[in-house]
């Protein structure tokens, strides 16, 4: 436990389970403020109690712009500022794409891409106000980068969060404030159940991943924090991956099972 972040300020988005979570429990283990959002209100409520006065939990629906605005808004009235923001909450409807739905493909593009740039969108125009600027951390994908059968809404929606990211820090650095994203891996996460739980699709990705095994949120939680500290004070633009070493050895195929 370090002591890096006391007295600083931050908004996570998707901040009841998961990435998330662990991203909320180690900026408070390590001295932050958080305001989480979330759609889950049971989860935020048990943050809540375990967190004390050092969370407050919000319900609030990344894709509409003025749940962002208000989570914002809350933020800097109950602490005066916003020091980071971290654009964690995301999920996705699969299919091929001679399948998809265009619901199901506006539903991930929506809610993966649209919400990290409607979250931006209003975060800087805080972190602009305040002479201290801040620093915001975008969680997009291994899939950015590497394509997933029956994944075309989710990773092109991935891709555009890591371009999104790039042109936030092009714009936003002379305001002071740095724009990376972190990318994931395989992540044991309520959203990668059905992966890890079914023994043959585990199977193909560990043949894939040459740590031989999923991260546990905290560990993207840890690069994630560091992102946003002085530590990371030059890093502005990046896109980090943390797959354990996955991105080096391709993804495995998935078409058996959709």
């Amino acid at each position: 436990m370090t002591t890096r972040f006391t007295n600083k300020v931050a908004l996570v988005t998707g901040a009841a389970s998961g990435i998330g979570y662990a991203i909320t429990k180690q900026l408070i283990n390590e001295g932050a403020t958080v305001v989480g959002a979330d759609l889950n209100e049971e989860g935020l409520r048990q943050l809540e109690s375990q967190l004390k006065d050092k969370f407050i939990g919000v319900k609030a629906d990344v894709t509409k712009e003025e749940d962002h605005e208000q989570l914002v808004s809350k933020t800097v009235g109950q602490f005066g500022k916003l020091d980071f923001a971290y654009n964690v909450a995301g999920a996705s409807k699969a299919g091929v794409i001679t399948d998809l739905s265009k619901e199901d493909w506006n539903f991930t593009v929506d809610l993966v891409l649209n919400g990290v740039f409607l979250g931006m969108k209003h975060q800087a125009r805080q972190m602009k106000k305040q002479e201290s600027g801040g620093a915001i951390v975008n969680v997009s994908s291994l899939n950015a980068h590497v394509p997933m059968y029956s994944g075309a809404a989710y990773t092109s929606a991935k891709a555009g969060v890591e371009m999104l990211t790039k042109n936030g820090a092009l714009e936003l650095a002379r305001h002071n404030i740095r724009v990376n994203a972190i990318l994931p891996g395989l992540v044991d996460t309520p959203l990668t159940e059905g992966f890890n739980s079914n023994a043959e699709i585990k199977e193909a990705f560990m043949e894939r991943i040459p740590m031989n095994r999923a991260a546990d949120p905290k560990e993207i939680a840890a690069p994630a924090l560091f992102l946003a500290s002085e530590e990371a004070s030059y890093v502005n633009g990046a896109s980090l991956l943390v797959d354990g070493a996955w991105a080096v050895s391709g993804y495995p195929d998935l078409s058996r099972w959709f």
